[in-house]
């Protein structure tokens, strides 16, 4: 292992934009396969590997929903979670704000406590083991309707207290956040926070719509923002947070390569830009990867590095407390090292 490879394992971080479905190892794919007597359309862990090709987000939509068909239990969503979690706190990873998509497990007759009970299991499980705290964020479907939103929002009413907040995901162009302006005014009634996808293959216009309809907290992806100088300026203004995903958004053909990710054009900006791995099992990497990505890719400097890290407490929904206990200790780990 290189020093900077050492570097970025070592260095604590948060990730902000996680969806545990895409957590799911082909390995994984066909342990509960076996375990929950489903078919799946793979013979090999090889080919399922194979499938991994995606040219957009569609594609690779088409293969995430097959591969959540195998989950069934609470035990399956609590080791699927458990898994990610040894992943991420091996990658310096200390909190963690994680997706889950219910309406994908609902709509195969999975009851919403099943899905939430084994994850919140998992949590408590990776805090217990790893010391590695987390919150749970509930994504609507954006191909689906506001009223099915509106549903799982009911749904979800007996663990509202241990839900943080709601987002946004699935297939972005032509389901702009505007579809889903009034369940997001219902999910901040509730005191909830507010997140979702925008500018990821959608234009600019879907990012304006989430900060001015949505009312978000944070904003997911958001690369496209750079084609818009004025949205730039006001993202930056407003210290609003950005959860990019480089691995993701060059395997889903958004970026041609990570040699010309604009990571570090995001930080010259002055945006407040964070790494994520976004569905690491598809996309090739989980946040330690990402980081060595950029890192090689751009030639960021440690001191960006660091930002990157620094960047990822500063735009999580821990308390006050807790981000400056954080904030402490990355300070002391860059200056010893």
């Amino acid at each position: 292992m290189s020093d900077l490879d050492a570097f970025i394992t070592g260095l604590p971080k948060a990730e902000l934009h996680l969806h545990i479905e895409g957590s799911l190892e082909p390995e994984q794919m066909f342990e509960f396969a076996r375990r929950n007597a489903v078919e799946i359309p793979f013979a090999s862990v090889e080919e399922v590997r194979a499938a991994y090709e995606f040219s957009n987000l569609q594609d690779f939509l088409d293969i995430y929903y097959a591969g959540a068909n195998v989950l069934r239990t609470e035990e399956d969503f609590r080791d699927l979670a458990m898994a990610y979690f040894d992943r991420a706190a091996a990658d310096g990873v200390v909190h963690a704000e994680i997706f889950f998509d219910p309406q994908t497990h609902t709509a195969r007759g999975i009851p919403f406590g099943v899905v939430a009970n084994g994850l919140l299991a998992g949590m408590a499980d990776a805090e217990a083991k790893h010391g590695l705290t987390s919150k749970l964020i509930l994504c609507f479907l954006r191909h689906l309707d506001e009223a099915d939103a509106f549903r799982t929002l009911e749904q979800a009413q007996p663990w509202i207290d241990q839900i943080e907040g709601v987002g946004l995901d699935s297939s972005e162009v032509g389901h702009p956040p505007s579809k889903f302006e009034r369940v997001f005014a219902a999910a901040a009634a509730m005191g909830l926070k507010r997140v979702a996808h925008a500018g990821e293959e959608g234009p600019p216009e879907y990012v304006h719509e989430a900060l001015d309809l949505l009312r978000i907290d944070r904003l997911d992806h958001g690369n496209r923002s750079l084609e818009d100088p004025a949205l730039v300026a006001r993202l930056a203004r407003e210290a609003m947070t950005l959860t990019v995903c480089p691995l993701s958004n060059v395997k889903l053909c958004n970026v041609e390569s990570i040699d010309t990710h604009p990571i570090d054009r995001m930080l010259k900006l002055g945006l407040r830009a964070t790494i994520n791995s976004d569905d690491p099992s598809y996309f090739g990497g989980y946040v330690g990867d990402n980081y060595r990505a950029v890192a090689a890719g751009r030639g960021l400097s440690r001191d960006d590095l660091v930002t990157l890290a620094r960047n990822s407490f500063l735009g999580s929904f821990l308390p006050d407390d807790a981000v400056a206990a954080h904030l402490a200790r990355l300070d002391a780990y860059a200056a010893a090292n």
